[in-house]
């Protein structure tokens, strides 16, 4: 499908810099099909759902990993920034570097304090460049590896907010919380999975009280999530893989509710994406414990999941491609459109929508 069938016009004040407070009083669209848009907020959701039905949650948690540094080349000294996205190795991540003209094979970084006193070195992490790629990504080698790579990442790191967060305002002490989810506990992302930030413990115990369970699933979400698709047509996007686990027991419970009539409901685009990544054509959900660069565009056949909690997404991005998939091309883009209307926050500290799948998968084509 040609790209430009999925861009929109976003005002920048749509953009939301901060979260909703408390997290379950942002705003939740509701759209399903061949029924009119509704307004209401996340607190709502449990009257949407039945008993039996199940929430799906993804647990993986964000790590600090924007790291800033220096390469030295002789007397030459170039500022580099590196954002970790997908781990490779005991020793090795991939990253996003900027500048990557700047640098070459084999050169080093120095992450942190740039000086070489002993003292200063407790407080610096050297890395290798071992390979460049396309689109400014490297791979990385740090001097450290394994439990001691990741500690001396959350001490020098900073919170990799979002692009379009990042551009207007630093990242600040309330970060730290506020771009984590409630159920956050598996270390590896590098970008939240946003839909999970309108979770709270009051919200859980209502979702709970109706009747309906939660379960948890990880898909370490990478940095190429905000990566613009610079393809002219769909078939031509390669996706960056992100590596996801669903446990033997979830597969089996998400199968045991499926056959008892319940629902999934899926938060987040990235618990959909693993869960797509388990199911067979059958329908039963396997437990896995790998990559998935599943790419979901219009004409998809959904096989494992109902229903969608899902923040606004990016123009032109492979996230609206998915939710578009999911709801409609042309459903979508009206919710959209009305969100934009009604002064809906956009995008990760944003608003929400509730989206029920459409039954004719052909629908989800624009005519």
């Amino acid at each position: 499908m040609r790209v430009d069938l999925f861009d929109f016009d976003l005002p920048e004040d749509r953009i939301a810099l901060r979260p909703a407070e408390p997290r379950d009083s942002a705003r939740m669209l509701v759209v399903e099909p061949d029924a009119p848009l509704s307004d209401y907020i996340v607190r709502d959701l449990p009257t949407f759902l039945r008993p039996g039905d199940v929430v799906v949650v993804n647990d993986t948690k964000v790590i600090p990993a924007r790291l800033s540094g220096i390469r030295v080349r002789g007397e030459a000294v170039a500022r580099i920034e590196a954002t970790l996205h997908k781990r490779e190795g005991d020793n090795r991540w991939r990253a996003f570097v900027r500048p990557a003209k700047k640098l070459n094979v084999g050169e080093r970084i120095r992450f942190g304090d740039g000086s070489e006193s002993m003292a200063c070195l407790l407080a610096s992490l050297d890395a290798e460049v071992i390979e460049k790629g396309e689109g400014g990504e490297a791979l990385l080698e740090f001097a450290l590896t394994g439990a001691a790579l990741d500690d001396a990442i959350v001490n020098l790191g900073t919170m990799p907010l979002p692009p379009y967060i990042a551009s207007k305002r630093g990242e600040d002490a309330h970060d730290a919380g506020d771009y984590q989810t409630l159920f956050a506990r598996e270390s590896g992302a590098v970008a939240a999975p946003t839909a999970g930030l309108h979770f709270t413990p009051a919200l859980v115990a209502a979702l709970e009280a109706r009747g309906v369970t939660i379960h948890k699933v990880t898909l370490h979400v990478g940095a190429g999530t905000f990566l613009p698709v610079k393809a002219d047509d769909t078939s031509e996007h390669r996706m960056h893989a992100e590596y996801g686990v669903i446990t033997a027991e979830v597969a089996e419970a998400l199968n045991k509710a499926r056959r008892a009539g319940g629902r999934l409901l899926a938060i987040g685009t990235t618990s959909l994406r693993i869960l797509e990544t388990a199911v067979d054509e059958q329908g039963i959900i396997h437990p896995i414990g790998k990559d998935t660069s599943i790419f979901i565009t219009p004409g998809y056949r959904f096989r494992a999941i109902d229903m969608l909690l899902t923040n606004f997404h990016l123009p032109r991005s492979t996230l609206f491609m998915l939710v578009s998939a999911f709801g409609g091309l042309a459903a979508m883009k009206a919710a959209y459109a009305h969100a934009i209307a009604t002064g809906y926050r956009f995008y990760s500290y944003g608003d929400c929508c509730l989206l029920t799948r459409a039954a004719d998968p052909t629908k989800t084509m624009l005519s």
